[in-house]
């Protein structure tokens, strides 16, 4: 059988792509921080995909710790991965950090995806697909000096976001080229604007106003996640590697993401930062 992983899996679009997997017939490793949401979840998503093989596994992307010990867990019980699905996201309203004093935002949407793809790499084999939620405001970030670092950086959440969606999809270019000679692709999916709580601000009157005029003209969560799960499933794509994908389409990639000295500046701060905090 074969085995996958969702982080964020009880989010909006994370329950989507978790259903489709579920329904293929994939072990599905829901990958996420609050247990009481997700344990109740997995077992809606057993009764309706009537697959027992999809359960809840622990894990907080803005903790190294955490991080290290799901790859560890995930590694002894199934041994192989066949999807990995990096899907969880934040957009911090306040400046925050993580464990190991990174920004939250790029600490979560970035760096420990990062880890945890690296981690997971022995348990990948010919086939496997890594798929990353990216975004169209990774067009608006930028590769800074002291990246990850909140004291150095002024808070900015929309700017934060756009910078951990950047590195995303540089990492995703990365693994793809890395990889390839594995057999193992590393693709991004661009769910356009979709109704989640992400969109939310925190303040009830704009989220009230935000609900009645603009939720019922963006993307539903199936929508947004369409196009992560034909990454996931499709047959169609299963050699495809590198790529950028919205509505099933590949994009041309902003030269921002081409700029192979941006990528290694990107590289070279996150290993830095990772050997730091070993």
């Amino acid at each position: 059988m074969k085995t996958s992983i969702v982080t964020g899996a009880n989010g909006s679009m994370g329950e989507q792509i978790t259903t489709a997997l579920a329904m293929a017939g994939f072990q599905v490793a829901m990958a996420c921080k609050q247990p009481q949401e997700a344990i109740v979840l997995c077992g809606k998503i057993r009764e309706k995909t009537r697959n027992p093989h999809v359960e809840f596994m622990h894990l907080d992307l803005s903790s190294f710790a955490s991080i290290k010990k799901f790859a560890a867990e995930f590694a002894s019980k199934y041994q192989r991965l066949d999807v990995l699905g990096n899907n969880a996201g934040v957009l911090c309203r306040r400046p925050a950090e993580t464990a190991e004093k990174a920004e939250v935002t790029i600490g979560v949407n970035f760096l420990g995806h990062y880890l945890l793809t690296e981690l997971l790499f022995p348990c990948m084999q010919n086939g496997t697909r890594i798929v990353n939620m990216a975004s169209l405001t990774y067009k608006y970030g930028k590769i800074e000096d002291n990246f990850f670092s909140l004291k150095k950086r002024p808070f900015n959440r929309f700017k934060f976001y756009s910078d951990s969606k950047l590195a995303l999809v540089h990492a995703t270019l990365e693994w793809a080229e890395k990889w390839k000679n594995k057999g193992i692709t590393a693709n991004c999916a661009d769910p356009g604007i979709v109704s989640t709580n992400i969109i939310r601000m925190g303040n009830p009157l704009l989220d009230l106003a935000t609900d009645i005029f603009y939720r019922p003209f963006i993307r539903k969560p199936a929508k947004g996640a369409d196009t992560f799960i034909y990454l996931a499933l499709n047959e169609g794509v299963k050699d495809v590697t590198g790529k950028l994908f919205k509505n099933r389409t590949p994009q041309i990639l902003h030269p921002k993401v081409t700029d192979k000295f941006s990528r290694l500046d990107l590289l070279a701060q996150t290993e830095q930062f990772l050997n730091e905090h070993d």
